[in-house]
């Protein structure tokens, strides 16, 4: 048994990957015929290590929505297409050295985002298009106690149509101009509070990313420096994993307690990987109120325009 390696009652080995967060989960085929003791075995790894990898999977697309369906109700994204001949999976098709390539945590434009990503890699590079995770509870608890304070009260607006070309090239922002006319087809923004109380470990998280458009009350330039200082504490290396993907692997991360970054550094090599979320719930802000959603699927005046 490697160090840090650790058999539970259920077969399932579990070795940590990262000092504080990510574990890698073997002994287990993932489907949707494990059991009910099973699955709840593999949640409680991933609410102690927020996101947990299973090598070798290969799945089909109806596997992997049937093991998903295991760990809550699948939910399709709310702008982007499904892959053809699935309900729920969504399609990340990296030719070219695309990517995510910034920080963020899926979809928290709309208010009940989802609780957990599960994600496979098709079709893998043979170098580069790695994916990092960032544990924003630690991120929490690591803060300094008058930031903490600060951010305990703090709101934040989310949208889908954030600044897109903020951290892209000339080059990657022609390319990806297509993909963001789908990405924004709806319009969506919600206020969350900076903290979040996690509703299955109680603990308080952050909630940030570049889904983020300014904090409530703030100028946009008060809330960009304020924004700063949050975003690079909660992805200090200290806080990371990062995964070297191969074909067939699968990685499931706990949505309300991280973020993570798609590496766009594969060049011409095809990255091919596909995503099922699970429904998740309102965040409750430190004090006991709700996200608020001030925008639902209003159709973009912008593209509306364009094609008159």
């Amino acid at each position: 048994m490697a160090d840090g390696e650790n058999v539970n009652e259920f077969g399932l080995s579990v070795r940590p990957v990262g000092g504080r967060i990510g574990a890698e989960i073997a002994g287990v085929r993932l489907s949707g015929e494990l059991q009910p003791s099973t699955v709840r075995a593999i949640y409680d790894q991933l609410l102690r290590h927020k996101v947990i990898f299973f090598r070798g999977q290969h799945l089909t697309n109806a596997e992997h929505e049937k093991f998903a369906a295991l760990l809550g109700e699948p939910v399709a994204h709310p702008t982007v297409p499904i892959a053809d001949g699935t309900a729920y999976t969504m399609e990340f098709s990296g030719e070219g050295g695309r990517a995510a390539n910034s920080w963020h945590t899926d979809v928290t434009f709309t208010d009940a985002y989802p609780k957990l990503s599960i994600l496979r890699a098709v079709k893998s590079p043979s170098h580069g298009g790695d994916t990092n995770w960032a544990n924003t509870a630690l991120a929490y608890t690591t803060l300094p106690e008058v930031l903490r304070n600060l951010a305990d009260v703090l709101w934040a607006v989310h949208t889908n149509d954030y600044d897109y070309a903020a951290q892209r090239s000339e080059t990657d922002v022609k390319s990806y101009e297509q993909q963001r006319k789908v990405f924004t087809s709806a319009l969506y923004q919600t206020e969350h509070p900076l903290v979040r109380v996690h509703p299955d470990t109680g603990e308080r998280t952050l909630v940030l990313g570049h889904f983020v458009k300014r904090f409530v009350g703030l100028s946009t330039h008060d809330s960009q420096r304020l924004f700063e200082i949050y975003q690079d504490h909660i992805t200090r290396l200290e806080h990371t994993v990062r995964w070297r993907w191969s074909e067939g692997d699968v990685a499931i991360w706990d949505n309300r307690a991280t973020q993570h970054y798609a590496v766009a550094d594969f060049g011409d090599q095809t990255r091919l990987m596909r995503r099922v979320t699970v429904h998740g719930d309102v965040p409750v802000s430190v004090d006991g109120r709700h996200s608020i959603a001030r925008v639902k699927a209003l159709p973009n005046p912008a593209l509306a325009e364009a094609a008159a």
